[in-house]
């Protein structure tokens, strides 16, 4: 297997004690602050958070996560300034480009989460491309929230409910936690163990909301383009000490 920049080593995870979350989402904070202090554009500050996903997804691989959800873009990006929503679009596209076929090669299967029907030709091209190219990969499933808003995905869940009552397939009664889940663009995505935003801010905005239920959340002051593997690490070890009792003693 050619060892390129995601390739890894991976320790003897059997022998390690420690509790490893199967699911760990990022919200990824701070890359316009990481290029306003060194008086680069924006764009250079995403173009830097790129180099951080690469090492947090080497770091997944050695830890022995098999999901990591990444917050890559929300449905309120939009709103920011034209060209830096165009610089976006491009990064992915390039990005996907450049580190499609060495992220299908280390086993690294990628799925799109969000809607789809605001994108570029272009970026649906690319969506579907990375994700027919990984779709073998058996090591880490990488998601990222693409155009992704959790209020969002709750009322479209709600409106395929609601049109399958009206349509006779499902009883009122029948809807149930399980159910909805499975309404969401998060079927057959477990919930996060852990939830990490970076820069220091403590809050979801907007992100997996009903999935977040019972995660454990971490919060690093470091921004997102200064996250290195080190600080994934960090993330694990303060996770392997926590006592998650969902609502029991």
């Amino acid at each position: 297997m050619n060892c390129g920049f995601y390739c890894v080593h991976l320790p003897d995870i059997m022998s390690d004690k420690r509790a490893i979350p199967n699911h760990v989402a990022i919200i990824m904070d701070g890359n316009g602050r990481w290029a306003k202090q060194r008086g680069k554009e924006r764009y250079e500050g995403h173009l830097m958070g790129v180099e951080a996903v690469r090492g947090v997804v080497r770091a997944a691989v050695r830890n022995g996560v098999s999901w990591l959800t990444l917050y890559a873009f929300s449905t309120e990006n939009w709103g920011r300034p034209q060209a830096e929503v165009d610089a976006i679009m491009e990064l992915f596209c390039r990005t996907v480009v450049s580190e499609g076929k060495e992220l299908a090669e280390q086993g690294v299967r990628v799925r799109i989460m969000g809607e789809r029907t605001r994108f570029s030709k272009q970026v649906l091209e690319m969506i579907e491309h990375i994700e027919r190219l990984t779709s073998g990969g058996d090591r880490l499933t990488l998601v990222l929230a693409f155009n992704y808003s959790s209020r969002r995905e709750m009322v479209l869940a709600a409106q395929s409910l609601a049109e399958r009552v009206a349509n006779g397939e499902l009883k009122v009664k029948d809807i149930d936690e399980e159910c909805f889940a499975s309404s969401l663009m998060t079927v057959a995505i477990p919930d996060p163990d852990l939830i990490i935003r970076t820069s220091g801010e403590c809050r979801l905005s907007n992100f997996l909301l009903w999935q977040a239920s019972y995660s454990e959340f971490y919060f690093p002051e470091v921004l997102w383009p200064d996250f290195t593997e080190e600080e994934f690490d960090k993330a694990m070890e303060e996770y392997a000490h926590r006592e998650r009792r969902y609502g029991l003693v």
